[in-house]
């Protein structure tokens, strides 16, 4: 009887392995919250690609847009923590939709378990190129004398760039009208036509822009410059502290994900990040390779989340 257990265990455990090691079986889903040809999208299908290779399986983009990303979150947030559904996603359904919308499906920091920070990005002050603005003095001086009155258009209401003008506000004492559009692409156009004075895009959204001349970049929001754009200060050297802020893409799974499973996804992710083809392609418009532990992740996040609850409640901004 005692050997016929010890059998059955020693079977038990072996199928167990078995079952484990055998992982990716089928097609793994990464869901994209938004929709395809931005930047979070670009971020998932160069993973999916790298992984399915890495794997031997099938990792598909199934982009799952609306509710500024929470209706893909909450379908991530649902799904079996098997390793079949993993979730690559921008930093506002992870730290700033919870401030905003309220009877959320999901709470970001017990429902995912965090895996990496994929790539950041600063967001730049970009100004039209006929506008007499030419440094962050000069917005702040125009503000001062007009105040409530400069026009400040982002990709929507609670966007990182909505919520980089409005820390802005807070850390120089001024006010701007915030226009909200219905994504970036058609608040850049207009930016592009001078219908809007002024806008805290990412970097990687109007780097071809700023390029070509067409738009005035007058600093960036990161710690330190931007590679793309070395001769644009920071605000920081530009005299205004605290509005260090980084746009950002990482990728997490549904809570309880096997703990080995999690270990070969995090491995192959940062591997794939750090390929250098992948990161020629993420560099050259901005983006910057993080790929970080699941603990740092951890922790970035809850700061992120304590930051921007912190912006929304002073600016009394609201998702209408």
């Amino acid at each position: 009887m005692k050997k016929f257990i010890t059998a059955l265990a020693f079977g038990v455990a072996t199928t167990t392995t078995a079952f484990a090691q055998a992982w990716p079986s089928k097609p793994v889903t990464i869901v994209v919250p938004f929709p395809a040809g931005g930047s979070t999208d670009m971020v998932g299908r160069a993973l999916g690609t790298k992984l399915g290779a890495k794997f031997g399986q099938s990792f598909v983009v199934d982009n799952k847009a609306g509710a500024t990303g929470t209706i893909g979150a909450t379908f991530v947030k649902r799904a079996a923590p098997d390793g079949y559904t993993f979730l690559v996603t921008s930093l506002g359904p992870l730290v700033i939709a919870p401030h905003l919308i309220k009877g959320m499906q999901y709470d970001p920091l017990k429902d995912f378990d965090p895996i990496t920070v994929a790539v950041q990005a600063p967001n730049v002050l970009v100004v039209p190129a006929n506008s007499a603005m030419n440094s962050v003095a000069d917005v702040i001086a125009n503000e001062k004398k007009n105040p409530g009155k400069m026009t400040f258009a982002s990709s929507g209401n609670g966007s990182s760039d909505h919520l980089t003008a409005a820390l802005f506000w807070q850390q120089t004492g001024t006010t701007g009208l915030h226009v909200p559009y219905k994504g970036g692409a058609p608040a850049i156009t207009d930016l592009l036509g001078g219908q809007v004075d002024a806008s805290f895009p990412n970097v990687n959204a109007v780097i071809q822009n700023i390029k070509a001349g067409k738009l005035k970049a007058l600093a960036v929001t990161g710690d330190k410059r931007s590679p793309v754009l070395p001769e644009v200060p920071t605000l920081a050297e530009a005299g205004v502290k605290g509005v260090d802020v980084y746009s950002w893409q990482a990728l997490v799974a549904p809570k309880g994900l096997p703990a080995d499973i999690k270990a070969k996804v995090h491995e192959a992710a940062v591997a794939a990040l750090n390929d250098p083809a992948v990161k020629k392609q993420f560099t050259e418009i901005g983006l910057e390779v993080v790929g970080n532990t699941p603990a740092q992740f951890a922790a970035f996040q809850q700061a992120e989340f304590d930051r921007w609850k912190k912006v929304i409640d002073t600016g009394k901004i609201t998702a209408d």
